[in-house]
């Protein structure tokens, strides 16, 4: 009842602000005729040399013409640049970008360097292994661990498709992995037997319908809300800044859940359909998290089994304590947080950090009131942290963006309107 009432009243005070062909400009940087030389356009074809680069530099190995050493050397200038490319493009072409796309192009460059990372660590064990026992991965469902070992040598159970290292180091294999929806790459993924047509078509109307919804809730509710929000933020008027806090707390918690649901329900699943990728296990029920621990484990399995996979377990092995394998793990989490934020914004606030890096003292503190006071008390906990953090967010980012890129005389025009 509280939210139709706040939707009554956006409408009385704005009226109809919903405008799709509005949307098509800001995705396309500004202008509404559409131009293939859009710097996120040209980047998206761009990320395909550091692709071809990684192949390159692992069939060198194979063929022993490079060393070890010298392929790690090249490897990570290669990610390195990978994740500078965005940031150098921003700098200099950032009014041609467009928000929405720098947004799009720093989450593909993201994506594209944690496969690439996950792709050359997983024939590094492959080749640490080959030389000792003449072994190849095989492929475990829901998998967080260093694959097992299986015997080379073919029996009756092993499929006359199955691929063995140094055999998958082809294009059609590599850019199969950087097609399916997961971050850890395996030689031998799991498979369907088909396509299933009319489950695609719904997942499909899901994408292109809740799309319509969020493109409608974000200029009728959250764009309003934002903007007369700046002035009693600047003044830190705390009583007015709380009030529209719990005003945008609204529109941005049913965003945020539409937007979880396309991507991690409907988009995820349109991938794995197409490309008939069986391991469709993308999020668990974080709805029911009783510390944020558990809401962390939950929400993104596919970025969760990538840290245990690939950075959490490899540091327990070297005996870096668990402490400080989760403590890396959060801090790789916030700096691509703050990444993803700060690229496209063109400044760095780090507010985006210093929320992620929070959850670290939080996560023993959740467990304190799970332990002490019940799993439904912490349970509200964990959801009053996402209601009322992401707005907290969203109003100190753009509220710096105003002052940085426009002044601080825009704020006081927004005061007055």
């Amino acid at each position: 009842m509280g939210g139709i009432r706040l939707l009554l009243e956006n409408l009385l005070k704005y009226g109809i602000m919903i405008d799709p062909i509005q949307w098509l400009v800001i995705i396309n940087g500004g202008s509404p005729e559409f131009n293939l030389e859009n710097p996120s356009i040209v980047l998206l074809f761009y990320i395909n040399v550091h692709i071809l680069f990684t192949l390159w530099v692992e069939k060198k190995l194979v063929q022993k013409e490079i060393t070890n050493r010298q392929a790690l050397f090249l490897h990570i200038f290669n990610f390195g640049i990978v994740l500078m490319i965005p940031v150098i493009c921003n700098a200099f072409w950032g009014n041609r970008f467009g928000l929405v796309g720098a947004v799009i192009m720093c989450a593909v460059y993201v994506i594209t360097f944690l496969k690439l990372w996950s792709y050359v660590q997983v024939n590094y064990w492959c080749r640490l292994h080959k030389e000792l026992s003449a072994k190849a991965f095989r492929r475990r469902a829901s998998s967080v661990l260093i694959p097992d070992l299986v015997h080379s040598d073919r029996s009756s159970k092993v499929p006359d498709n199955y691929v063995s290292y140094p055999d998958n180091l082809t294009l059609p294999d590599l850019y199969y992995f950087m097609l399916v929806p997961s971050l850890c790459y395996e030689l031998n993924f799991p498979r369907t037997a088909r396509i299933r047509k009319t489950f695609l078509i719904k997942r499909i109307l899901e994408v292109v319908i809740g799309l319509q919804v969020i493109f409608g809730l974000f200029q009728q509710w959250i764009i309003p809300s934002v903007k007369n929000s700046l002035e009693t933020f600047s003044k830190m008027e705390v009583l007015a800044a709380s009030e529209r806090l719990l005003k945008l707390a609204v529109p941005n918690h049913l965003l945020w859940l539409i937007f979880f649901y396309l991507m991690f329900h409907s988009y995820l699943n349109i991938m794995g359909e197409i490309l008939r990728f069986a391991d469709r296990n993308f999020y668990g029920d974080w709805w029911n998290a009783t510390n944020l621990e558990d809401f962390w484990r939950q929400w993104n399995l596919p970025i969760h089994r990538w840290a245990v996979r690939h950075l959490y377990i490899p540091m327990i092995k070297h005996r870096s304590g668990r402490v400080m394998a989760l403590g890396s793990v959060f801090l790789l989490s916030a700096l691509f947080h703050e990444y993803l934020v700060s690229v496209p914004l063109r400044m760095v606030k780090w507010w985006s950090f210093y929320g992620m890096m929070l959850q670290v003292p939080l996560v023993p503190i959740s467990k304190f009131v799970e332990k002490k006071f019940g799993p439904r008390f912490s349970n509200t906990i964990v959801w009053l942290s996402l209601i009322l953090g992401q707005p907290l967010c969203i109003m100190m980012y753009y509220h710096d963006y105003v002052i940085t890129h426009f002044g601080k005389d825009l704020i006081e025009q927004f005061g007055k309107m």
